[in-house]
């Protein structure tokens, strides 16, 4: 609905953006193009005809157009000759390109009762529509979500939903923010998925593009200045926030929030690269689409999280705002990332230039940034600030996701590049840390198709244009092949899952470590409190091994990562007492290397464990009676 706002926007006040059903076949139609003098609305079906919309404040043009039912299809006629699709419509039936269509927004949802579940409890499985299943839609995706609830996930993360050229693509290079993939299944068969998620006990993560808009069928530049040449993205030009008419463009974007989160039922939205966000003004946008959504989740008695990607290490971003921050509720910590998959891969190319040691996971634990203000390597500056008084559950952290693997060459997932042992010693660095652990489809039992990009855009100029650009990214790994043609419909074949793994051989026992793990991670008190406060981490550097001890009100806990590339033994720190065995993945029933570790350690202060190569081990005190 469009309400009077604090910057003086004064419009109808029964229709929000776009096309709005208001009862008796009416809709009401609301455009901002204030470099337009003439906005006429043009009708293509059942019948033909224009209808004018008034010229109102702050460069909007609205009206309202009698026997129009869900399916009429419209475009919006500039100035007397230009036609484009509307900025802000709800469904592209025929593309990007296409007229846009009127819909019924009401659906009969079954989830009543629901209100959403703390982010401490969140288990995210970040999930590609077009290839989590053969079929790529969201009704396909409903059948696996019982499977995804006993594997112990709580709320799967969509990657973007906004239309996009074609029928595949990643979901970045979308050009309708508000309207849904038409190749998907809509706005019905989201809201669907939604519902069937929320009966199950699944909360829905949406990741959202506000940085760019794709560079095919964008055509917003033609209604407004949605755009700026002052600064620069790498995916395209950059969303005005802070310059002349930024105001109407907040506001687009922050009704775009609003829209998924009210009419979709969304339960949390991660904001894709926000580093690609400008924004001088004294109000940053971040913090404005934070209030909004926090306010909209008080109306609506839900809890509803704002997530961000970020490669600045900014905590302000989380930081309240009564403490200067911008009061988002988690962003993704990409150090944790690289920290880990160094350790694992030995990488060193690239951004993983910075990273390779075991202290570097150990301030990851600790602390969450690994460079909070020291010099970088990759950058040849310095980088980043701290993070000690972030909370854990601020932070969200992995082993893979849909851009460190599909950002590499062959699109590679770790799968490929480690041992079985160092899989299941990745899932437990990320399961068991304090932070909110998320998964990658098909990780959870070592998927081994890869996940490189792809598009299917229909400009030659831009397809080429495409391919070079991939090429011109991978040419520092000189002598190496070349990325898989991203236009390709085969590329985006060799991405889908094959799920039948996940019954066969090792991929079954990861599985079940993967279920093992998270169980283990919401029954025991000391590992579902995120918190860095009770905490210890000791960095063993010379036996490559990491021992993290959590504790609670009445019980202790010790995950012990061994990252050496041989057997050891270790003299673990652990305090006074008895201490069980709870998972050891070097044992046979993980199809481990070695003979089981005993079931009972007993320490004086220091215990001697053997570990295998990529091995780990959780303990817990027994507690005297």
């Amino acid at each position: 609905m469009v309400k009077q706002y604090e910057r003086g926007i004064a419009v109808n006040s029964e229709c929000g953006l776009g096309a709005t059903p208001l009862g008796d076949d009416r809709y009401g139609f609301l455009v901002w193009a204030p470099l337009i003098n003439q906005v006429e609305v043009h009708i293509l079906s059942p019948e033909e005809r224009i209808v004018p919309l008034e010229k109102v404040s702050q460069g909007y043009h609205y009206g309202v157009a009698q026997r129009v039912k869900p399916g009429t299809r419209y475009f919006y006629r500039l100035d007397g000759n230009t036609e484009r699709p509307d900025p802000a419509s709800r469904f592209q039936p025929e593309g990007v390109h296409g007229p846009s269509q009127v819909i019924d927004p009401r659906f009969v949802w079954e989830d009543l009762h629901w209100s959403g579940i703390p982010l401490s409890h969140y288990v995210l499985y970040e999930l590609h529509v077009g290839t989590f299943t053969a079929q790529g839609a969201f009704d396909a995706i409903v059948p696996h979500l019982d499977e995804l609830k006993d594997l112990g996930i709580t709320s799967i993360e969509i990657m973007p939903v906004a239309q996009f050229p074609g029928d595949r693509n990643w979901g970045y290079d979308g050009a309708y923010p508000f309207a849904v993939q038409n190749s998907y299944g809509g706005a019905e068969g989201l809201k669907r998925l939604v519902n069937a998620c929320h009966l199950r006990g699944l909360a829905v993560t949406l990741d959202v593009v506000y940085n760019h808009l794709g560079p095919e069928g964008n055509y917003l530049q033609d209604f407004g200045p949605y755009f700026t040449d002052r600064y620069r993205t790498p995916w395209g030009s950059a969303i005005n926030f802070d310059g002349s008419d930024s105001d109407e463009v907040r506001r687009f974007f922050i009704q775009n929030a609003l829209y998924w989160v009210t009419e979709f039922r969304v339960d949390a939205l991660r904001l894709d690269a926000v580093h690609g966000i400008f924004d001088f003004s004294a109000l940053h946008f971040l913090q404005e689409l934070a209030c909004a959504v926090h306010a909209q989740a008080e109306r609506l008695n839900r809890r509803i999280y704002v997530i961000a990607e970020s490669d600045l290490n900014d905590a302000r971003l989380v930081r309240s705002q009564e403490m200067g921050g911008y009061g988002l509720d988690a962003q993704w910590n990409d150090d944790f990332h690289h920290a880990l998959h160094t350790l694992l891969t030995r990488e060193r190319t690239g951004y993983y230039e910075d990273f390779g040691r075991i202290q570097d996971l150990a301030k990851a634990f600790a602390e969450g940034f690994v460079y909070s203000g020291a010099y970088s390597p990759a950058r040849h500056r310095r980088h980043g600030n701290t993070s000690k008084t972030i909370c854990a559950s601020s932070f969200v952290v992995f082993a893979q996701n849909h851009d460190q693997v599909g950002n590499r060459l062959k699109g590679d997932r770790l799968s490929a590049l480690v041992s079985f042992e160092g899989l299941k010693l990745a899932a437990a660095v990320v399961l068991l840390s304090p932070f909110i652990p998320l998964l990658f489809m098909g990780e959870e039992y070592g998927e081994t198709a890869p996940f490189p990009y792809f598009v299917s855009h229909s400009d030659t100029d831009l397809i080429e244009a495409v391919r070079r650009g991939r090429r011109q990214e991978f040419a520092y790994l000189q002598g190496a092949d070349e990325p898989p043609d991203p236009q390709e419909e085969a590329t985006r074949q060799s991405a889908k899952l094959d799920r039948s793994l996940r019954h066969q051989g090792k991929h079954r026992i990861l599985y079940q470590l993967y279920r093992e793990l998270i169980k283990l991670r919401s029954e025991i008190r000391a590992f579902a409190g995120l918190s860095k406060d009770r905490m210890e981490v000791v960095c063993l550097e010379s036996e490559s091994t990491l021992v993290i001890r959590r504790w609670g009100l009445d019980e202790q806990v010790a995950a012990i990562f061994h990252f050496g590339n041989a057997a050891a033994s270790v003299n673990v720190p652990l305090p006074q007492g008895r201490w069980l065995k709870r998972l050891a993945s070097g044992d046979e029933r993980w199809n481990g290397p070695g003979r089981d570790l005993p079931t009972v350690l007993h320490s004086d202060g220091v215990v001697q464990v053997t570990l295998t190569k990529h091995a780990f081990l959780i303990v817990s005190l027994q507690q005297e009676v």
